[in-house]
């Protein structure tokens, strides 16, 4: 490459990491040739990564979820609104900590664990989502079953299609665009906040319910008070989160973006499942937990009369299937960060053998035991139960992460961004202990 005398030869230098590829060459004054992103290259890169943590908090929003927040309004009515609104301050603030640990680092959760604590720690962090996340596949396939079930196909027949077309869409490459295609069907839950409206809830009550705690000192309110947490604040929407910033190339340069995406994305979600807590209040508040699918779909009502249960299966549909991507995916990205493997959805199988095996065989279970015979209420709240007990492990990792100065330089937590994750997680923790708690007291019929 010749140059004139007075400009020095261009030094060419390798893409930095994580960017993905997107860069270009750009003369500047000196003389000399630096690498930068292009514009167009900048611009595909924030679509690219607008999608991790509205992607993991929306999954929230599954069939466990609304199994969840649905029993919530059925059996204690308004009275679980305000404990809500501390649940979504708890879900920004660990989302946020999530993708800065993805994009300041370049790493994910489980790698992070692996490299800043001893092998047995890394060991049961990955042993508890595993734990968690694999009651959350059953009860994915097993919400994907219900739906069709609404719609008068048999779950023995849905179920094994729905596992093989989830399967394909990863392996082969499709998987960004169905993630679309489920985000869209999943839109169906925004009928949600429109039938909380036209259901004609007592506003009054709505508002001081969400501004004053109306707490419930009873088991019953302790179970279902640590599954909203479970199914709001999952481990598996924080590994999912960072992996996914780390996945699609993000860097600290990216970080504005990805906070945006993640804070946004939690909001939404729980604006959502509030919405979903007041709609059925309203419609069958009191009488109640749930026993069906078919009595979730009564707060639809308003929205779609006689179409209900077509337009809640159509939701429960997209949100379930998203999640029975979404929920193995975490597992396979924690357990291949932690060993040090090729991660990514983009790799064939022969690149990523631990990852996509790992993917494969979390499909294969789930989709299995979601075809015997349990109560799916039962089956999808219990799952959140196991997830919010497991819960305060994660979050304890991330807390401590975030904090290292060593680890994120200015980047990590301030003094007053400390102090309020430290709360979130001390309650949320205390919460999981006491249902644990009582829960082996009750064996001994002490509790």
């Amino acid at each position: 490459m010749s140059t004139r005398e007075d400009e020095p030869a261009a030094e060419l230098r390798p893409p930095a990491p994580n960017s993905g590829g997107l860069v270009s060459l750009t003369r500047i004054r000196s003389g000399g040739i630096r690498l930068i992103r292009s514009r167009k290259s900048r611009i595909w890169l924030v679509l690219a990564i607008a999608g991790p943590g509205v992607v993991a908090a929306n999954a929230g929003n599954d069939a466990a979820g609304i199994a969840t927040y649905a029993s919530a309004g059925s059996q204690f009515v308004y009275r679980t609104l305000f404990f809500m609104v501390l649940v979504t301050i708890a879900l920004v603030l660990v989302q946020e900590m999530a993708v800065r640990l993805g994009t300041h680092t370049g790493k994910g959760l489980a790698a992070l664990i692996r490299e800043e604590f001893t092998l047995r720690m890394t060991a049961i962090a990955l042993g508890c989502v595993l734990l968690a996340n694999t009651g959350l596949v059953v009860s994915e396939f097993a919400g994907i079953g219900a739906a069709f079930e609404l719609l008068g196909v048999s779950r023995y027949i849905i179920i094994p299609i729905a596992a093989v077309a989830i399967w394909a869409l990863v392996l082969f490459g499709s998987y960004r665009y169905a993630e679309r295609i489920f985000l869209i069907l999943s839109l169906a839950f925004l009928a949600y906040p429109i039938a909380a409206v036209l259901g004609h809830p007592d506003w009054g009550q709505v508002g001081l319910n969400l501004v004053v705690p109306h707490f419930e000192f009873s088991k019953s309110y302790l179970l279902l008070g640590v599954a909203l947490i479970g199914t709001t604040v999952s481990p598996y929407m924080q590994l999912y989160a960072a992996a996914g910033v780390v996945d699609k190339g993000a860097d600290a340069a990216d970080y504005p973006r990805a906070r945006i995406d993640a804070i946004s994305g939690a909001v939404f979600a729980c604006i959502v499942s509030i919405t979903i807590i007041i709609a059925t209040a309203a419609a069958i508040g009191g009488a109640s937990p749930l026993t069906s699918a078919a009595e979730a779909a009564l707060a639809l009502k308003p929205v779609a009369g006689p179409a209900a249960e077509v337009l809640f299966a159509l939701g429960l549909i997209g949100a379930s299937a998203l999640a029975g991507a979404v929920v193995p995916l975490s597992s396979a990205y924690a357990i291949s960060e932690a060993v040090g493997v090729e991660r990514s959805v983009s790799r064939r199988f022969t690149e990523a053998r631990l990852f996509l095996g790992l993917f494969t065989v979390q499909v294969i279970i789930g989709a299995a035991l979601a075809l015997t015979r349990i109560n799916l209420i039962t089956l999808l709240i219990g799952t959140q139960v196991l997830q919010g007990i497991v819960t305060p492990v994660i979050l304890i990792y991330i807390l401590i992460l975030t904090n290292r100065r060593s680890l994120l330089g200015r980047a990590a937590n301030g003094p007053v961004f400390r102090i309020a994750a430290g709360i979130c997680v001390v309650a949320i923790s205390a919460m999981s202990l006491l249902l644990l708690g009582t829960t082996v007291l009750g064996f001994f019929g002490v509790a």
